[in-house]
């Protein structure tokens, strides 16, 4: 899938007819500004108005100095950018390089943020062979050459709280052999031992063992077993990371439009437990932000051929009914969802929390197939 990650926001900025605020009052600016009633401080703000200016006096009380627009050089103002450097982040559910998770971590990383990963046991040592060995070089690639860097990568089980919940048969099993801190409780804590603090917590975590039932078939046990993975995680990975998170920080999480409209075939409570996931959202915004001044998003991302994706069995008539049916129609690429959650997460999101966003080439607006053989449009 090729990439069309950006390193940031870029904003389109008018030019200013003089080059500095020296060539519009000349050597003298201090002493003209001294007995002016312009503080310095807003002197950098003259330039974009020179076209008023031109007929405009500044007074002083021992002259008066007529300012004139004059051809100079063109000064591009700084961009609006995504800045996430000195920020550590810790993701959670990354097991492969070729879903949202991986395309979250690689705009953070792009963006300048230090990535911890956390990835679930029985992959564990599959995802971490495959990095040694530099299988997932291509798709670590950022836009400026370099490959992204990951921190360390946590074994992470985020259906246990703390290890008196792990059932003796798991304990015992031979996946999570040999590995050790891997309840949420523990994990948090060897994120702060070995990091200190982080300033942005992601969620990319989703599992229902009946997925493939319709909900009239699934069980309590699947259905409470979606919940619990897909939904409850979240409210146990930010109980648990609030405390060694940096007040202003971020979190974000995954849903999908099965939450709010009936997309058959995604069972086994699993659009339950996207519901769930969006009104937690609503509830730890505001508890999180009123705690520990974090704010709380979620991206409904559009239909992704990923590995995990796949499980449902219909995935890519998921994506072509997308495709054809969206308002955009385009293929919906991993980095566009990275891109949004690196904005959701930044400064440039200072005031938004609380929030569904929406990355899915508009499909969430249409109320009709419009490739339906009923209509024609």
């Amino acid at each position: 899938m090729a990439s069309t990650m950006t390193m940031g926001i870029q904003v389109a900025t008018g030019r200013p007819c003089i080059s500095s605020t020296k060539s519009l009052f000349g050597p003298n600016i201090k002493e003209l500004v001294s007995g002016c009633k312009i503080p310095m401080r807003n002197i950098s703000s003259v330039g974009p108005l020179c076209h008023r200016i031109a007929s405009t006096f500044v007074k002083h009380d021992k002259f008066v100095t007529r300012a004139i627009a004059t051809e100079a050089e063109p000064i591009l103002a700084p961009a609006l950018s995504i800045d996430l450097r000195g920020k550590k982040a810790f993701i959670a559910g990354v097991a492969d390089n070729n879903g949202y998770g991986w395309a979250i971590a690689k705009s953070l990383a792009a963006a300048g943020a230090e990535i911890l990963l956390g990835t679930w046991v029985p992959a564990l040592n599959i995802f971490e062979t495959s990095l040694k060995r530099g299988k997932f070089d291509d798709s670590r690639m950022l836009p400026n050459g370099s490959l992204m860097e990951i921190a360390k990568v946590y074994p992470l089980d985020a259906i246990y709280d703390s290890p008196e919940d792990v059932p003796e048969d798991v304990k015992l099993n031979k996946r999570y052999a040999g590995a050790k801190n891997w309840t949420v409780k523990e994990v948090a804590e060897c994120v702060k031992n070995d990091f200190g603090n982080i300033d942005i917590l992601v969620h990319s975590l989703a599992n229902g063992s009946e997925v493939t039932k319709p909900l009239l078939e699934t069980s309590r046990k699947g259905y409470l077993a979606a919940i619990s993975a897909s939904s409850y995680s979240y409210v146990s990975l930010l109980q648990h990371f609030l405390p060694i998170m940096n007040p202003g920080g971020a979190s974000i999480s995954l849903t999908y439009i099965a939450s709010e409209r009936t997309i058959p075939g995604y069972g086994g409570g699993m659009s339950s437990a996207k519901a769930a996931l969006e009104s937690d959202t609503r509830v730890l915004a505001f508890e999180a932000g009123r705690k520990g001044k974090i704010r709380v998003n979620t991206i409904s991302a559009g239909p992704l051929g990923s590995r995990a994706a796949k499980a449902i069995g219909f995935i890519e008539k998921m994506i072509d009914y997308s495709y054809v049916n969206a308002p955009l129609q385009k293929e919906l690429l991993a980095d566009e969802v990275g891109n949004a959650a690196a904005f959701l997460v930044s400064p440039l999101a200072s005031a938004v929390t609380g929030s569904v966003v929406y990355v899915d080439n508009g499909l969430n607006t249409m109320g009709l197939a419009t490739d339906s053989p009923t209509l024609s449009i």
